[in-house]
């Protein structure tokens, strides 16, 4: 379905333009004049990102240099709904059993996939929801699929290591999730991954895919990997993605 018209944001009552925001400044929220500081220099930016007029309406002291704020606020700005584009998935959602027909057919063994969390990010919560037999948002993970063969490598996995991995399980496929974004950490561990890929397995490199909540799903191409998958994703789409890259790669060959 498409939308069409001109939309306001809503707070408190229908297209009063009412937003909510929340960040951290390197201000102290110390004594009384600290505070109002803190306040004034939140309100101050609030002003500059078109919020007229802005309160405060939480701060809080996070250790003795920053605050962090959330303020509320009236903005001018209007959404055109007819000027929304929204990239439509290019695969459908299998069963299961379906899955693992197309790849016994394409196959005639199992499909190889090698999971890992890369650099220091510890969070394994993103690649076992995909991955663990126990799944996500009510989907069995990978595990549970028979055509599918996984290989969970945890956390903190050096991108030589993962290569590594790779070629001694000849993996089909390579699932990176990354959580951590300080510095934006994300985008440049996934390019050092994506080039050791190429340097090491030229054009017969395993299909690159990675997700997370602060990647944008567009920029593969950018990043080098052929599938980026934002929140939300559950386990069914990367299995049907996983199929419909291998019947796309077996047309193309």
């Amino acid at each position: 379905m498409s939308l069409t018209g001109v939309v306001r944001p809503y707070g408190d009552t229908t297209g009063d333009g009412r937003v909510q925001v929340s960040f951290t400044l390197p201000v102290p929220f110390g004594n009384e004049a600290e505070r109002a500081r803190a306040e004034g220099a939140a309100l101050q930016l609030a002003a500059k990102m078109g919020l007229d007029p802005a309160m405060v309406v939480h701060a809080k002291g996070m250790g003795p240099d920053f605050t962090f704020f959330i303020v509320y606020g009236r903005v001018s700005h209007l959404v055109d709904l007819s000027a929304v584009t929204v990239a439509e998935r290019e695969f459908p959602v299998l069963p299961a059993a379906e899955v693992n027909l197309r790849i016994r057919s394409a196959l005639g063994r199992k499909l190889v996939v090698v999971g890992a969390c890369i650099g220091t990010d510890a969070h394994t919560v993103g690649i076992d929801a995909i991955l663990n037999v126990k799944g996500h948002a009510g989907e069995k993970g990978l595990e549970y699929y028979r055509e599918i063969r996984v290989v969970n490598m945890g956390s903190q996995v050096s991108v030589a290591d993962l290569v590594a991995r790779a070629v001694a399980e000849h993996a089909d496929a390579v699932l990176v999730s990354q959580v951590v974004t300080q510095r934006d950490a994300h985008l440049s561990n996934t390019r050092q991954m994506s080039a050791a890929f190429h340097a090491g397995f030229g054009p017969r490199r395993p299909l690159l895919v990675v997700g997370g909540p602060r990647f944008d799903p567009s920029a593969a191409h950018d990043l080098g990997v052929d599938k980026i998958f934002g929140r939300g994703t559950t386990p069914g789409e990367v299995a049907s993605y996983l199929v419909h890259a291998l019947a796309s790669a077996g047309e193309a060959a």
